[in-house]
């Protein structure tokens, strides 16, 4: 029996479900998922295994017209994902206006299999579905177009015997027990900005970026220490909270959801610091791991 391997890129707009359905498709909380737009910063590969086959699932930040060089390198991202891709899934929200030229326009770098997802269509009904699945195999005369509830797994499995019929024939990318291409200081540091994103508003979340600065693994515990950057001494305040109350609701959860991922005991702490305008600087921005 021949092998197969291929890195399967989702793509999509803010917000669309990428992220719910990398982790759908996976089997394991790779990307962080809350219920703001632009959580996803990074390219997050999840790979999944057997003897016969290796897929390499690109989880990409949400497609936008870049306002910071943190947007533009998010962007880059994307674009690189494309253009590495054997398949393309395309993720649209069922309630999108039909405004994804930003998208559609980074598709044209393109000549890899398309797939169109259709995602959350248990907000919907059975004639807006076919609505948008007409609207996009006109638009796009895709190679599939499913409609699915990544949150439900509705249609999940469908995706996945698409993409393993079209994956080609190669030996794998990756050693076979491999699952992602980010090591756990990565994991931790998005478990603290998840909590940012979920326990904030405004524009709190998307000012702030999580380094991790130490992390000891013990046989029982590990010990983690890391930086919450903000760009303003008033954003400091707000993580902080009064007597310190915000900060130590993001650690608590933080460290639970770091308990069950990492099936250790969790000591951390937490330091907020303040770098202006670093969305903005090309230096902290390679710093962080963007570049």
């Amino acid at each position: 029996m021949s092998h197969k391997a291929g890195f399967v890129s989702i793509i999509g707009k803010p917000n669309a479900g990428k992220s719910t359905l990398m982790n759908a498709l996976v089997g394991e909380k790779m990307s962080i998922i809350t219920p703001k737009a632009q959580t996803t910063r990074h390219r997050i590969l999840g790979i999944v295994n057997t003897d016969d086959y290796q897929v390499v699932f690109s989880d990409t930040p949400g497609i936008i017209k870049p306002h910071y060089a943190l947007h533009e390198s998010m962007m880059h991202q994307v674009e690189g994902s494309i253009v590495d891709a054997d398949l393309i899934l395309l993720v649209t929200d069922i309630n999108e206006e039909y405004d994804e030229q930003d998208v559609l326009k980074k598709l044209e770098k393109s000549d890899a299999p398309l797939a169109v997802l259709i995602n959350k269509i248990d907000l919907s009904n059975e004639e807006e579905v076919r609505t948008k699945a007409a609207y996009w195999q006109e638009k796009l005369n895709p190679k599939a177009v499913f409609a699915i509830s990544a949150l439900h797994d509705h249609n999940i499995k469908g995706i996945f015997d698409f993409v393993l019929e079209n994956l080609p024939e190669h030996p794998p990318y990756y050693e076979k027990d491999a699952l992602t291409d980010r090591n756990d200081r990565f994991f931790a540091s998005e478990m603290i900005r998840a909590q940012v994103f979920k326990q904030y508003k405004k524009e709190i979340p998307y000012s702030t970026e999580v380094i991790v600065t130490a992390f000891k693994e013990d046989p029982k515990i590990y010990r983690i220490s890391a930086e919450i950057i903000v760009e303003r001494d008033s954003q400091k305040n707000i993580i902080i909270g009064n007597k310190g109350e915000m900060l130590k609701i993001v650690g608590t959860y933080a460290r639970r959801e770091m308990e069950e991922f990492f099936q250790r005991k969790i000591f951390m702490e937490m330091f907020v610091k303040v770098i202006p305008d670093w969305r903005s600087k090309k230096n902290y921005l390679k710093k962080f791991g963007y570049e």
